[in-house]
C-alpha cells in the first residue's frame, strides 16, 4: 500500500458525508464515535478506489 498525499487525503475527507464532519464536534459522545467510523469508512473506501501509483522511471513491458 502507498501512503496517500495530504492533498487526497483532504479531498477524501471533504467527500465524507457532512453529519459525519460536523459530528466530530458534537457534545454527545456516541455521535462522535459513529462520526469518526464513518469518516474511516470513507477513507477506506477512496483507498481502495484509489488508482495505483505507477511509477513513470519504470519501462512497461509489452504482454
Amino acid at each position: 500500500m502507498t501512503q496517500p498525499d495530504s492533498l487526497w487525503l483532504a479531498q477524501s475527507l471533504l467527500n465524507a458525508p457532512g453529519w459525519a464532519r460536523v459530528a466530530l464536534t458534537a457534545p454527545n459522545e456516541r455521535l462522535r464515535e459513529q462520526a469518526a467510523v464513518e469518516l474511516a469508512q470513507t477513507i477506506i473506501v477512496a483507498m481502495e478506489r484509489q488508482p495505483p501509483h505507477f511509477d513513470r522511471r519504470q519501462m512497461t513491458l509489452p504482454l
